[in-house]
């Protein structure tokens, strides 16, 4: 049976995968690029998030089942694209952060839709080099 944070996450990530990702990879968009867990290459996803000092912060939607988390529980090494530049970095898991709290931290728009989609907020720092 089904509780309301499964069905959430199963009706939200098909609109991400195959209608948000794909408009993102296109534009200017902020991306992190993380490496497939299985397959090794190169996977790209829309966040949203703020650059504070040489630290990227942002909330993953569905936290731990998210595939760009996954990919970043298996290896850390990641790139963050904003304003059309990509910089590399490592992501950080961040379990113990309240995820509510930071979203009052970065952009209101994004914050707002990540607090309504979202089924188990995680949050995420990449250090950037």
């Amino acid at each position: 049976m089904l509780d309301l944070t499964d069905l959430k996450r199963r009706v939200v990530h098909p609109i991400q995968r195959y209608l948000v990702n794909p408009v993102g990879r296109m534009s200017p968009t902020t991306m992190i690029e993380t490496t497939g867990r299985k397959s090794g290459q190169p996977r790209r996803t829309a966040v949203g998030g703020r650059l504070i000092g040489d630290q990227f912060w942002l909330v993953s939607e569905h936290g731990e089942h998210s595939d760009y988390v996954r990919n970043i529980k298996a290896n850390p090494a990641v790139r963050v694209r904003q304003g059309g530049r990509w910089r590399s970095g490592t992501a950080v898991l961040l379990p113990d952060d309240d995820p509510i709290a930071r979203l009052r931290e970065l952009p209101g728009m994004n914050s707002a839709m990540v607090r309504a989609m979202g089924s188990n907020l995680l949050t995420i720092r990449v250090d950037l080099d």
